[in-house]
């Protein structure tokens, strides 16, 4: 297999990062989020709207911060799977 490239890595940190990210605000925000897909006015179509507008959340993240974070999680994820 080739080593991956510096794309791929940024591509996959980014993909793991958005996917925690996402996961921790649904979670802290399950209260306000279940008060927006209640409203009147919310549609089918407003789920991607929603999701789109979390995501950008991760933009405040420098990529330092983000390879702490999913070291972090892949290190809790060894540590569980050895348990």
């Amino acid at each position: 297999m080739p080593p991956q490239s510096t794309d791929d890595g940024k591509s996959s940190l980014e993909a793991q990062f958005s996917s925690f990210y996402l996961q921790r605000t649904t979670a802290e925000l399950s209260a306000d989020l279940d008060h927006v897909r209640n409203a009147d006015d919310f549609k089918g179509d407003s789920i991607s709207f929603l999701v789109h507008a979390l995501r950008q959340g991760t933009c405040q993240f420098s990529i330092e911060d983000k390879k702490r974070v999913v070291s972090d999680l892949s290190k809790a994820e060894s540590r569980d799977a050895g348990a």
